[in-house]
């Protein structure tokens, strides 16, 4: 019988902590932070969540020689159950996002329901499997911004960050089972270094920016000079969870950018609580 904790872990529950700072830092930079943004967040996690349990459905196969205890090989969730969750997930992010945001979140949350089905089942294996994914963060950012005419404009930088940062993310976790060679791990440092960069250059209030930008830097790029060291699967693995339950921090950067500092200090706080659940239910 399917427990709940199954399912937790199918849709890698919580790494879900890492997705609501994608709709408010692109809230924040439209200058629309408010009530809407919670049932925006609400519709990214669902998503978000859909995605992880539509991955397991298309990796089912191959997961029984690599990955065999995940949900589905090792018989704890039938491939039928998983991919119900994942098309009602779906549904249920495309009706929040309709109910808090109208025409324009559904203008947004249409093309990210597509990119994330489209990376499951056909581009995740592909050249364009990074790029894919990181576009699905990075519409997390917009369906954020559409609370306001006009938003995705002024969401555009943060939504590119939060992409860049996706996208290193997504190319170590293509070797997360096999390992890599040092030119990975070395490729994405850099890319890390970059993308904390763009997050820290001006703002109302430079210190917490900076800060928040460092502590994203910090606890990534540790993961990723490790990965760097001995690039085999399992520094490989912590890298790609580093990447994940690291990113609220970048996001509280881009949020402060906004002058929110209670709001920035709220999404940084997902990090830890991440970190710590993480030792509970793998995000990857």
């Amino acid at each position: 019988m399917t427990t709940p904790r199954d399912l937790m872990e199918l849709v890698r529950a919580p790494a879900a902590l890492s997705v609501p700072g994608d709709a408010m830092a692109g809230a924040a930079a439209a200058g629309a932070l408010g009530p809407r943004t919670a049932g925006l967040s609400a519709a990214a996690v669902c998503l978000y969540w859909a995605g992880m349990a539509a991955n397991d459905w298309a990796d089912r196969d191959l997961d029984a020689g690599e990955r065999p205890g995940r949900p589905i090989p090792s018989g704890r969730v039938a491939p039928r159950a998983a991919l119900g969750v994942a098309a009602g997930l779906s549904a249920a992010g495309l009706a929040l996002s309709g109910l808090a945001g109208g025409r324009r979140a559904l203008a947004v949350a249409v093309p990210l329901t597509g990119a994330v089905w489209a990376y499951d089942l056909k581009l995740k294996g592909t050249a364009a499997g990074p790029a894919a994914m990181a576009a699905c963060r990075g519409l997390d950012v917009l369906l954020g911004a559409s609370a306001r005419r006009g938003g995705w404009r002024r969401a555009l930088a943060p939504a590119l960050t939060v992409a860049a940062h996706t996208y290193t993310v997504t190319a170590l976790s293509r070797r997360e089972v096999t390992g890599a060679g040092r030119l990975l791990p070395g490729a994405t440092l850099v890319g890390t270094a970059g993308v904390a960069l763009a997050a820290s250059g001006r703002a109302p209030r430079p210190g917490l920016v900076r800060s928040l930008a460092a502590w994203y830097a910090a606890g990534y790029g540790d993961a990723q000079v490790k990965a760097l060291a001995t690039p085999d699967a399992g520094s490989v693995r912590a890298a790609v969870a580093a990447g994940i339950t690291g990113l609220p921090a970048l996001q509280g950067a881009l949020v402060a950018r906004s002058a929110r500092p209670g709001a920035a200090a709220a999404v940084a706080a997902c990090a830890p609580l991440g970190r710590a659940l993480a030792g509970r239910v793998s995000p990857t």
